[in-house]
């Protein structure tokens, strides 16, 4: 930091104008609102008008005291905005992310809106209130695509069932709750007994899962698209159904699973059992059985026994039909010894799906968790917490979330932004945006997992990043605004929460917003704003000109690829990462390590940038730089005082610790720059 004359003086590490000359630029109290967060908050108003604020007065808006929601999730929003601005690295204006939101809206809205159907189908989703399956794949899509995997669930409902004239092969024509159109599918004799007209289960309105299907194209001479037999069907149930509560009691209530005998199995004695879907264990590959593949299900039964039911080869399959919690019934399973499966439980025997066996479901129901929408002060000046209601009674607006087997509240379609003081154990899809604090790689272990600290403007938070491999989410430091999805919220051994984030899950996402290049483009999305104006937290995008160029220090380290980084070097020993934490000799590039001071009207910064910025700013690559002879190096800057740059600028210094080794002690950072 530079010394200047009396009339100066130092605010938030910003070396200020003299009070005669910020009068001269009439400036105002620092806004610390956001115009990230402003901008989702106005999208949302747009694609959700009757979510907007003025409905945040706490009333119940539906006659069930539970608030209506039509438009999307605050996640699905912010996520949307991020991933154009990934899409448009040169900036992007409100008109093109709220086209590209409304249109994404449409599309979905499109997808879940209601078609023409059967009236058994229709009949039949109204009282609908399972979770779809993770692998459901619809009758439209199957006809839009011409294509189906093995690995593909159709949730259907049978429509009608006949025989094919002058066969004795039975036909199943199916839709779904999703669909206009209906399939045929050509039944597997192994269920041509569920289908006499008499007494047969696969009737008009029954509900199935199915997989492992093969398409016949309308192509291959059957006029139109047709599903081939396949030996993966499972029959749903409903208790609620006198028929079907007849079955289960008559059929599935008398044997259990301390029952089974094995001997008895083996004379030819058939069992029809019923238990609760307790747990489905990973995709096992056996080596010691020629590779095959292998899924086990752990099942317990009413007196609370427990027993594995086991898929092999291409049965597995079938575990796409499962969901924890589910209560399976398994008529004719084949009796199976434990030792042969490879095992180690306490059984002599375990169940596995045989050449005669029939599988029915009664799906578990994803329970709504009322959440209630109350009202408390942030610095915005209002705010919708997140807080699970009291027993006691509803005292406000809610939504309800869905809630799965164990209790988790699913907040991935929460109306509105979450923030960290609402965050409490068995919440999953959680979205934060905030600043990090310090993160640093988890030693003793050989999973790449990194501790973050960030924190918003109610909290701080630890967060576990589980990552799959390496590093790979970027140039990550102390004081840089990050959104984060997909989180999960525990609580530790030692009674502290804690926040999960798996790379490996499909639905989380990451993005550091102080280094997003369309964001210094995006004028809709930033607030330009004076040096003096700058406050200890947050990304601050400045017009800014280079000063002093005599004193700016320019020099070129070797960075670990992977994570932007500078790596150690050792007198001896392979370069290491203190990032990563890991050696890096094969995986370096030449980078900049500069320190410059940036001015504007109001005053002056002394800041550090690595990376594109710095390459921005010099205007030259780190290997250009670095072939010049000496005497060029140092004058090179010399050239660039005055040009004028719209930068984004943080506060490096967040934390004692973590990464603070790259700065050298200078408090700001320039994460990206901008030649005007």
């Amino acid at each position: 930091m530079e010394t200047f004359n009396e009339e100066k003086h130092i605010t938030n590490g910003v070396i200020v104008a003299s009070a005669m000359d910020l009068d001269d630029l009439q400036l105002q109290q620092p806004d610390i609102s956001d115009p990230f967060i402003e901008f989702i908050d106005y999208a949302r108003s747009i694609l959700s008008p009757q979510m907007n604020e003025d409905d945040e007065d706490g009333e119940i808006t539906s006659d069930s005291g539970e608030r209506e929601r039509e438009g999307p999730g605050w996640t699905w929003i912010a996520s949307r905005v991020l991933k154009t601005c990934i899409s448009y690295s040169s900036g992007v204006t409100s008109a093109i992310l709220l086209s590209e939101l409304s249109q994404a809206w449409n599309e979905q809205r499109k997808s879940s809106a209601p078609r023409k159907r059967p009236d058994c189908i229709n009949q039949l989703k109204k009282k609908n209130r399972r979770a779809k399956l993770q692998s459901t794949i619809t009758i439209d899509t199957i006809y839009e695509k011409n294509f189906l995997s093995l690995n593909s669930v159709l949730e259907a409902v049978v429509v009608d069932t006949f025989v094919l004239p002058g066969t004795n092969i039975y036909m199943i024509t199916l839709g779904d709750f999703w669909s206009s159109n209906t399939i045929d599918l050509y039944l597997h004799r192994r269920y041509y007994e569920l289908v006499s007209p008499d007494n047969g289960i696969l009737k008009r309105g029954r509900e199935v899962f199915l997989t492992g299907c093969y398409l016949r194209s309308a192509s291959e001479g059957s006029g139109h698209p047709r599903l081939l037999p396949t030996e993966y069907l499972v029959i749903l149930l409903d208790e609620e159904q006198d028929d079907d509560a007849m079955l289960l009691g008559a059929q599935f209530c008398t044997d259990s699973f301390s029952s089974i005998s094995p001997d008895r199995a083996n004379e030819g004695v058939s069992y029809s059992l019923y238990a609760r879907i307790e747990s489905i264990g990973p995709l096992e590959i056996l080596e010691k059985f020629g590779g095959v593949q292998r899924k086990q299900i752990k099942l317990v039964d009413n007196d609370s026994s427990e027993m594995n039911f086991f898929l092999w080869g291409e049965q597995v399959v079938l575990a796409n039909l499962f969901s924890t919690g589910s209560m399976l019934a398994i008529d004719r399973p084949f009796i199976a010894s434990a030792f042969e499966n490879d095992v180690d439980i306490c059984g002599r025997v375990c169940l596995e799906y045989g050449s005669a066996t029939q599988l029915y479901l009664v799906p578990y129901i994803r329970q709504g968790e009322q959440v209630c929408l109350g009202l408390t002060t942030n610095r915005r000046g209002s705010r919708l917490s997140t807080t699970l209601c009291s027993t006691q009674g509803l005292k406000g607006s809610q939504v309800t979330l869905p809630c799965d087997s164990q209790g988790s509240v699913d907040f991935s379609n929460y109306p509105f932004q979450s923030f960290i003081i609402d965050l409490h154990e068995k919440m999953t899809g959680i979205s934060i945006y905030g600043v990090v604090l310090d993160i640093l790689r988890e030693a003793n272990t050989a999973k790449t997992v990194f501790n973050l600290k960030i924190q918003d403007p109610t909290g701080t938070i630890c967060i576990k990043l589980h990552l799959s491999e390496s590093w790979s989410l970027g140039r990550l430091s102390l004081g840089h605004t990050i959104f984060i999805s997909g989180l999960t919220c525990t609580m530790t051994k030692h009674k502290r929460l804690e926040a999960r984030w798996f790379e490996d899950d499909t639905r989380t996402f990451f993005v550091n917003l102080s280094c997003l290049p369309a964001i210094l483009n995006s004028s809709c999305l930033h607030k330009s704003s004076y040096l003096a104006e700058m406050q200890n937290t947050g990304t601050h995008i400045c017009r800014v000109s280079l000063d002093q160029i005599e004193h700016c220090h320019v020099n070129t380290r070797l960075a670990h690829a992977t994570c932007g980084h500078f790596v150690k070097t050792n007198a001896s020993g392979p370069l290491e990462c203190e990032f990563c934490r890991c050696s890096c000799e094969m995986k370096t590039r030449r980078t900049f390590h500069l320190k410059i001071t940036v001015a504007d009207e109001s005053g002056k910064v002394f800041a550090w940038c690595t990376g594109q910025t710095a390459i921005e700013l010099l205007q030259i690559s780190p290997d250009e730089f670095y072939e010049l002879p000496e005497e060029e190096q140092v004058i090179y800057p010399c050239s660039l005082e005055n040009e004028r740059y719209m930068v984004a600028i943080v506060n490096c210094s967040q934390e004692e610790g973590g990464v603070t080794t790259e700065n050298d002690m200078t408090s700001w950072e320039i994460t990206g720059a901008l030649k005007l």
